[in-house]
C-alpha cells in the first residue's frame, strides 16, 4: 500500500482487499529445503520418481511451505502506517488447506483486512484474511485469517 495513513485510521481498512502479490514459483530444491529444516522427507514431497505415481502425478509442497510463504507473499503490498516502529506475527484464527501446490506451480496471496482492533495505546490487532492463489486453477492452495500487531 503506497498512501499514507494514520494508526488512528486503521479502522478505516476493514473490508478492503488489497493488491495481489506477485506470482511465485515452488520449486523442487525450495521444497527439498523446507524438509531439510523440518525433518519432513514424506516422498510426495520429495521423492518426484515415485511422486509420479500418485494421483498428484508428481511432487508436492508441504502445506505448511505455502502457509509460511504468506510471510514473503503478503509483506508485498501490506498496509505501512506512517510512525508504525513494527508489526509482529500474532497468529491467526483459522487456516484451510484446499488443494496441494504441485512443484513448478506458481502462487500468489491475496489478502483483505477483515477487522483492526486497538488492544491498548498505540498496539493495533489487524485479522487479514489471506488466499494463497495457484496459478491458472479455481481452486485457492489455502485460505487463511492471520493476525498482526502493529505498533507504533
Amino acid at each position: 500500500m503506497t498512501s499514507s495513513i494514520s494508526a488512528q485510521d486503521l479502522p478505516s481498512l476493514a473490508g478492503r482487499e488489497l493488491e495481489p502479490s506477485d506470482w511465485f514459483e515452488i520449486t523442487q530444491a525450495q521444497v527439498n529445503q523446507f524438509a531439510d529444516a523440518t525433518h519432513d522427507h514424506q516422498f510426495i514431497h520429495v521423492k518426484p520418481l515415485r511422486a509420479k505415481f500418485t494421483p498428484f502425478r508428481g511432487t508436492i509442497a508441504h502445506g505448511f511451505l505455502v502457509l509460511s510463504m504468506i510471510s514473503h507473499l503478503a509483506q508485498q503490498n501490506a498496509v505501512r502506517p506512517d510512525g508504525l516502529k513494527m508489526a509482529l506475527n500474532y497468529g491467526s484464527d483459522k487456516v484451510r488447506f484446499l488443494q496441494p501446490v504441485r512443484v513448478g506451480k506458481r502462487i500468489r496471496a491475496r489478502q483483505t483486512i477483515v477487522d483492526v482492533t486497538e488492544k491498548k495505546p498505540g498496539h493495533w490487532l489487524v485479522k487479514t484474511e489471506i488466499t494463497i492463489d495457484i496459478e491458472h486453477e479455481d481452486k485457492p492452495a489455502l485460505i487463511a485469517e492471520m493476525l498482526a500487531m502493529y505498533i507504533f
